[in-house]
């Protein structure tokens, strides 16, 4: 087995990305259908790896360099059944639950606007995900005055009140 690691490279790089794995050729309708009902007017592309057939990278959005960063992630990933979405003006927080619910996704290894690194294993001419490195490493640990950002923060954005 071999390992290799892939740097997800995003046009923006504040872009928000999902990475999941799924597991049938109809995923990248249902995920279409899945973020678009779940944010109006949402920008996005959404790239999934075929497993088996003609193993093709299958793909739409509603935004075309969204759309090919999705593509771009997936043919540095490889590796079958696996989905990347790249959102454009929304959260993964916006669609995130709406993305679970899609009967044939099994799996969501990361949603984040942070750098981005998969770790992919390799064997017998097939891959696969092991994990995502996501960000950077702690500095510390909060005190009162970042506790009170973070408050601030969510309820600033409208997630809190």
């Amino acid at each position: 087995m071999d390992l290799k690691i892939v740097e997800i490279a995003k046009p923006n790089p504040d872009l928000n990305v999902i990475i999941g794995q799924a597991h049938f050729i109809k995923t990248v309708e249902d995920l279409y259908e899945a973020v678009v009902q779940a944010v109006p007017g949402v920008k996005f592309g959404v790239a999934f790896c075929e497993a088996s057939g003609p193993c093709l990278i299958r793909h739409t959005g509603t935004n075309d360099e969204l759309e090919n960063a999705a593509v771009t992630a997936a043919h540095a990933i490889g590796a079958g059944h696996v989905f990347i979405v790249m959102l454009g003006n929304a959260f993964p927080v916006n669609v995130l639950n709406q993305i679970k619910t899609v009967a044939e996704v099994c799996t969501v290894f990361c949603a984040t606007a942070n750098p981005l690194t998969v770790v992919v294993a390799e064997h017998n001419g097939a891959r696969g995900i092991l994990g995502v490195l996501d960000g950077s490493t702690p500095k510390g640990t909060e005190n009162e005055r970042d506790q009170a950002d973070r408050h601030a923060m969510l309820r600033r954005f409208g997630y809190k009140q």
